[in-house]
């Protein structure tokens, strides 16, 4: 008898975090640190790691400098999701030239953040999927 194993659909979300409660309000390459979950699509939640923000500091030659873009996803190479209350300028370089899916949570508390990363989880996974396929 064969049995048929049905692989759980996960995604690796970075939070940008002002503190271990609260997402930052402010650029998501300003926050103090990345707090790494992995979501799957049954609702389970899993803290990786909260990952310094190395960037946080970079020093910016103008506002929404693509070189600060070009180190925040260096950093956060083995992400599928960049999930913040608020972006700055470089959310359109985020969206259009990196294979990151941008995601506006709207809330500022994680745990409701987390909560619509869960409610928009079919969605993410399909917006993922077609950054994938055009990066290969």
């Amino acid at each position: 008898m064969l049995k048929t194993v049905m692989l759980m659909r996960c995604l690796k979300v970075a939070f940008g975090m002002e503190d271990d409660e609260t997402l930052i309000d402010a650029h998501y390459g300003d926050s103090e640190f990345f707090a790494i979950y992995e979501v799957c699509e049954d609702g389970s939640v899993r803290l990786i790691e909260e990952r310094p923000n190395s960037v946080r500091d970079f020093e910016e030659e103008s506002h929404g400098d693509p070189r600060k873009f070009k180190a925040i996803i260096n950093q956060l190479i083995d992400i599928d999701v960049l999930a913040a209350f608020r972006m700055g300028p470089n959310f359109l370089r985020i969206r259009d030239k990196s294979d990151k899916v941008a995601f506006f949570t709207r809330m500022r508390d994680l745990k409701l953040a987390i909560q619509r990363v869960i409610e928009n989880f079919d969605w993410l996974w399909e917006q993922v999927k077609t950054k994938t396929k055009k990066n290969l």
